[in-house]
Formats: C-alpha cells, structure tokens, sequence
C-alpha cells in the first residue's frame, strides 16, 4: 500500500508544484499574460504537440477514432446531465452548462496521464482533448453568448492539426526531421505552459459564494463516474485506453470557460469562478482515490 500511494504522489505531486509556481507567480504579481499565453499554446503549442507526438506514438488510427467518439459522447451526456440538473436547480443554463461539459483535459488530463500511463495513455488523452477544444470554442462559446457562429471552428488550428496528424498516422509516413524536431520543441512548450496558466488564474478568479460551488462539484463528480463506466463498457476499452477515458471524464471544470462566462454573463462569473476552483481542488482528492483503485 505504501508503494501504491508513492507512485500515486509521484504522479500528482508534479502537477500541483508547476500549477502553484503559476499561483504564486499570481501572489507576486510578475507579470504574466494569461491571454498571450493562451494565444501562443492553442495556437503554437497545441498544434505542433498533437503533429509531434501523434505522428511518433505507434497508435491504430481506429483506436484513436474511437477516443475521439467517446470523448464526443462524454460531452454530450455531461450537457444533457448538466442541463438537467441546472432546470432542477433552478440555475442560469448559459452560465453553468459550458463549465459543467467541458472538463480540464488539456492543464491537468494531459500531465497526469503521461505521468501515470506513459506516451499511449497521452495519446489517448490527446484525442480527448482535441474533441474538447473543438467544443470548448464552439459550442462553449455559442451557450453563454446565446448565439450560433462557425468562424471559431474553421479558423481553429487544432482542426488542421489533427487532419495533418491523421493523414500521417493512417499512411505510415513522418515529417522531415528538421519539422518534426521543431513542433517537438515548440510543443514541449504546452505542458508547462498550461500548468503555469492553471495556477495563475486560479489565484486571479472572482469567487463570490461556495454553497452552488461544492453542489456543482459533487455532482458533476458522480456524473463523471457514471459516464466514464458506461463508456468504457460500451467501447470495450482496456488498460492505457481505459485509464485515460476514466481519468479525462474525472478532471475538474475547465479554466477557459470562465473567460467566455465572464464576457457574456458577467453577473454569474464569480459564482463560476467558485465551482472551477472548488472542482479542481477536489481532484486533488479525486485522483489518488481513482489512480488507486479504479485506474
């Protein structure tokens, strides 16, 4: 047991330094521009990532597919869920259903599974996070604004990045390696980064009352468990495949909904800003318990 929660700690402990390197950066007030940041990982970092590491991890394209469709349908069932639970509540849908389907994958999921399930189980998790983005900037986008706009998608760089990675994944071919050297380097950027990010804006969010914030949570947390069993069921998935899906579906709400919650519903930001940081601090708990004994 004392080797188990060793590795367990092993696994956890990185992440959580980097992100309070990035709170504490906060506390200091250094400067540090979240949006430049931002800009520069979905932009650069994201992109180059997924070409690099995707084009390099000996991965059947089918098997990534299906990580895709199920990430697809994790986020479906967390909105249907989400937004009943929200009516039943008697909560603002726009404000809290973005935060409540898209889940922190890309700050945490992707350092947590290369820490706990190596190169395969980051692969599996990159598919995940690409069908996340996609939302993320889509719909995400779409719910608090109250508004349809496609220009996100098309513009988006991660879409052309996943093609390009698809495209050598399913033919067998690599890029030159002068590129491939290149996106690795500009894609090591994206992890640290990320963390960096995470804990910075944790530390600059608006928090009004936790009340809304801890029932949020739990239940989001028991919506999680549900949907990651019974994808796993329905797609068969085993081993580094298995761990990634459980561990995707059990990250905490994503950071970056708060930026379009902030601008569209700004009277709800504080109450959102309250579930992010009470969510994330319970994956501190969540994850040794699920690394243990589930993963």
């Amino acid at each position: 047991m004392d080797h188990l929660f060793l590795n367990v700690l092993n696994v956890v402990l990185p992440v959580l330094i980097c992100a309070g390197v990035g709170y504490s950066l906060a506390l200091l007030k250094a400067p540090f521009d979240n949006k430049v940041v931002g800009g520069i990982v979905s932009r650069v970092g994201y992109p180059t990532l997924i070409i690099s590491h995707l084009s390099a991890t000996k991965l059947e394209i089918s098997t990534f597919l299906d990580m895709m469709a199920a990430a697809a349908l994790a986020i479906a069932a967390f909105g249907v869920l989400g937004f009943a639970t929200l009516k039943i509540l008697r909560l603002p849908v726009r404000a809290f259903l973005t935060p409540l389907m898209h889940g922190n994958v890309g700050n945490i999921g992707l350092p947590i599974t290369l820490l706990a399930l190596g190169d395969t189980g980051m692969a599996y998790t990159m598919a995940f996070v690409v069908v996340v983005l996609i939302s993320i900037f889509t719909v995400g986008m779409w719910i608090p604004a109250g508004e349809f706009s496609p220009k996100k998608l098309v513009t988006s760089p991660i879409i052309y990045s996943v093609i390009i990675a698809l495209g050598l994944m399913s033919t067998g071919y690599s890029l030159p390696q002068p590129v491939l050297k290149s996106f690795d380097i500009l894609g090591g950027l994206s992890i640290p980064l990320m963390l960096l990010t995470l804990g910075h804006t944790l530390a600059t969010l608006r928090i009004k009352g936790l009340g809304v914030a801890m029932l949020l949570t739990a239940l989001h947390l028991v919506m999680a468990v549900a949907i990651a069993s019974t994808l796993v069921w329905i797609f068969g998935f085993a081993g580094a495949e298995r761990g990634a899906l459980i561990l995707c579906c059990l990250m905490p709400s994503s950071v970056a909904t708060y930026l379009f919650i902030d601008q569209h519903v700004p009277e709800y930001g504080p109450d959102v800003a309250g579930f992010i940081l009470v969510s994330t601090i319970a994956t501190i708990v969540t994850l040794p318990l699920a690394l243990s004994y589930w993963i």
